[in-house]
């Protein structure tokens, strides 16, 4: 796994892992369910991504948006690839909301909605809450 990669937490923040690519829970939760959908490759540039790692994108973006949806009911989702200090491949997927979600006792609220997701502002969820979060979209994943 690449840097970029267990920076975001590997392996405790796994989700799904693919040949390619893995879905991490974002440690930082703009929104509830925010992930991180990750090229296992060192590429930093999407022009350097392999075309067998584009091939397998479709399914693992088809995976997580069906996990979010059962989980959460997300009807938008947002995919941001800024990779400024985190340089290989990675979107962050951030999940909007136009009405609050309750989650193991806390409300959570998109604050940004219906504007850009404002990643300097993030949930607070204890270690408990995340790891709640975590078996959630895990049990919700697509077999």
């Amino acid at each position: 796994m690449n840097d970029t990669i267990r920076k975001f937490g590997y392996p405790s923040s796994q989700l799904h892992e693919y040949r390619s690519w893995v879905v991490l829970l974002r440690p930082a939760q703009p929104t509830l369910g925010s992930l991180v959908l990750a090229c296992k490759e060192e590429a930093t540039s999407l022009a350097a991504v392999s075309s067998a790692a584009y091939a397998e994108i479709s399914t693992a973006i088809a995976d997580l948006e069906r996990a979010l949806r059962e989980a959460f009911d997300v009807r938008k989702i947002n995919y941001l690839a800024l990779m400024m200090v985190d340089p290989h491949v990675h979107f962050h997927v951030i999940p909007r909301y136009s009405e609050p979600r309750e989650f193991d006792g806390a409300l959570c609220e998109d604050a940004a909605w219906p504007k850009p997701p404002d990643l300097s502002r993030t949930l607070a969820l204890s270690a408990a809450q995340m790891s709640a979060l975590r078996s959630r979209l895990i049990a919700a994943w697509p077999k």
